[in-house]
């Protein structure tokens, strides 16, 4: 029987991330609640990619969606937006708009892009919540006036860092899972958006790694942050939910 790409079935998923969207931290949840949102997301993700079939996943339309930034300067989530792209099989790259601000284009399918905009939402208020509580601890008060700027900088690249270093381990077991089940389904959906992103004739290049001042007592405290924070693939009943550490 021909089957083609049905759109509904993404509009389905789409009220399902945009329900999900709506517990954020910005409508009183907490941070941990935010991202165990994004772990059931990752879970949809994957139902939704098993249930289509290979001629269905060759004729999903490629998106973009653009997360804005707001920003002149790169911000934090700067080191962790190719872990979120590669975790939801998209491409990503970085534009300034005409006021010279900064904002991350995510390209691939549909519900990929969707869920990629979504994990970037909810990993950027998760870093500033985090660094809003560091600035009011005890190992914060310890740094001189002058030297917090370093202190507030080096807690988000260890806490970002910390975060993209698990989402790519959480990728990997997702992948696994999904292999066993005989289809290529990361091959296949690398293929298609690779075709599409050539045909857009885009000039893009590999910004190259700087080397930056940290202060260890910060970064440590920022990947302490991360790691505490409940980020899992929704792979199965009994792994949807990790706590704080301590907890």
């Amino acid at each position: 029987m021909h089957q083609t790409f049905n759109p509904a079935v993404l509009d389905k998923l789409r009220l399902r991330i945009q329900a999900l969207r709506a517990k954020t931290m910005a409508n009183g949840c907490t941070e941990d609640e935010a991202l165990s949102a994004a772990a059931k997301v990752a879970e949809l993700l994957d139902r939704h990619d098993l249930s289509l079939s290979d001629v269905e996943l060759r004729a999903s339309p490629c998106e973009r969606r653009v997360f804005e930034t707001h920003r002149k300067k790169r911000i934090p989530l700067d080191d962790c937006i190719g872990a979120i792209a590669h975790f939801c099989d998209c491409r990503v790259w970085r534009e300034k708009n005409a006021a010279g601000e900064n904002s991350y284009v995510f390209f691939g399918l549909g519900a990929d892009v969707e869920v990629a905009h979504y994990l970037a939402e909810l990993i950027d208020g998760a870093v500033r919540a985090e660094l809003g509580r560091f600035k009011t601890s005890l190992d914060y008060s310890r740094f001189r006036h002058q030297e917090r700027h370093l202190a507030n900088a080096s807690f988000a690249l260890g806490m970002v860092a910390s975060i993209a270093d698990r989402l790519l381990a959480i990728k990997a077991s997702r992948d696994q899972v999904n292999e066993s089940t005989g289809r290529g389904l990361v091959v296949l959906k690398t293929s298609v958006v690779d075709a599409e992103l050539d045909k857009l004739d885009l000039n893009l290049r590999t910004a190259r790694s700087t080397s930056r001042m940290v202060s260890m007592t910060a970064y440590e405290a920022g990947g302490a942050a991360g790691a505490s924070l409940a980020i899992n693939p929704g792979l199965g009943e009994s792994q949807s939910g990790t706590a704080r550490k301590g907890n």
